[in-house]
């Protein structure tokens, strides 16, 4: 069995860091319209386990898909981008 699926990976900016050990990831990319060819901009938010704690509001993240951790928790941070420009 390979490994290939998980290691998925995003990338994103923190949006919500109020839960303990969680924070909240807001994915988003670009896709072309199927119509209309217009490039428009969808997003996602993702649950990912932040074990200590260290992550704050508005910081860019790599997120790593794993095992389930809870409910609606399937992915993990693995690497901070850059920090958050918010005062």
């Amino acid at each position: 069995m390979s490994n290939d699926n998980l290691n998925r990976t995003l990338t994103g900016r923190v949006i919500s860091n109020k839960t303990s050990k969680t924070v909240t990831v807001l994915v988003e990319r670009k896709v072309k319209h199927p119509l209309y060819g217009k490039i428009i901009s969808r997003s996602k938010k993702y649950h990912a386990h932040d074990e200590k704690n260290e992550y704050e509001m508005g910081d860019a993240v790599i997120i790593e898909e794993c095992r389930p951790l809870s409910r609606t928790k399937a992915w993990r941070v693995i690497k901070l981008l850059s920090k958050s420009t918010l005062v």
